[in-house]
């Protein structure tokens, strides 16, 4: 009896086995291409999310319902919060002679957004805006070293090098100057700070650092630009565990007295408690009379 030769199926797909051993580097390769593309593109969408946010809540302001908080809303906002945290309270003799200058009114006109942020603070300097915000020549026995006009002071270091890309068009003569630890060692911002410095912007942890090493000083410091901007998971620099504790730290025995002299103004950059309660409250009562 004849045996029958059975021959091996002939593969479908020759191409695919036809070096073997790239095969797995290939799916590798790809793999981590993939892993790249989607981190890149997750970064892409957390931009847009932050600018459609933005844009969102500087959209809410402008509608006709609701007002933009007045400077006393904001002040009445900002004591609340400095006596939630710390308990200070500040009386109505203590608050009369400054209740008027100390918080900034921003322009209606512009969006609180990073990219308008140098253009508020040129605003709010009217005229002197030049001498105070871009010059950068030390003039011995004028301008201290180390002392800036402005501090901005925000949550992480991510958000201070964000804020610092707003201020370029009034940091090119002086350079403003990076106050947080994120890859930057103390002695190196200490290095810096003896020269002529009209702007800083970091974190309430390595500002009180340099404040208490006498490294940066506050002669000058007329202005400090509070970001009320929220993080993703919605935290902010009055709200996040650990920052919101340093910030007032800071602000308790580094500005508050100063404040109440009336030497320092507070800006609360971003979204802030509108009015619409209050207007609620009055319509109940015309309505109850």
């Amino acid at each position: 009896m004849a045996t029958t030769e059975v021959k091996p199926s002939a593969d479908k797909n020759p191409k695919r086995i036809r070096n073997p051993s790239l095969g797995p580097n290939k799916d590798l390769k790809k793999k981590k291409k993939t892993k790249k593309s989607k981190a890149l593109a997750f970064d892409k969408t957390l931009e847009k999310s932050n600018r459609n946010e933005q844009k969102s809540e500087n959209d809410g302001d402008e509608q006709p319902d609701s007002q933009p908080a007045s400077a006393s809303e904001q002040l009445s906002f900002f004591l609340n919060q400095l006596e939630s945290a710390i308990g200070v309270r500040v009386s109505t003799i203590e608050l009369d002679p400054i209740k008027d200058k100390c918080i900034v009114e921003l322009s209606q006109r512009l969006e609180q957004n990073v990219s308008n942020l140098g253009e508020h603070i040129k605003m709010s300097y009217g005229s002197s805006w030049r001498e105070s915000l871009c010059e950068g020549e030390l003039i011995e026995g004028k301008v201290d070293t180390g002392s800036p006009s402005v501090l901005v002071v925000s949550s992480s270091a991510l958000r201070s090098l964000e804020l610092l890309r707003g201020l370029h068009s009034l940091t090119k003569q002086c350079p403003a100057v990076k106050l947080f630890s994120k890859h930057l060692k103390v002695e190196e911002q200490v290095s810096l700070l003896k020269k002529r410095v009209n702007i800083g912007s970091g974190t309430p942890s390595r500002i009180k650092k340099l404040i208490d090493i006498e490294a940066l000083g506050l002669s000058r410091l007329d202005m400090i630009v509070l970001d009320m901007h929220t993080d993703v998971k919605g935290f902010s620099l009055f709200t996040l565990p650990q920052v919101r504790d340093e910030f007032w730290d800071l602000y308790k025995n580094c500005f508050h007295q100063k404040v109440l002299e009336g030497s320092l103004r507070i800006c609360l950059y971003g979204p802030k408690p509108s009015a619409p309660k209050v207007k609620n409250n009055k319509k109940q009562r015309q309505n109850q009379h």
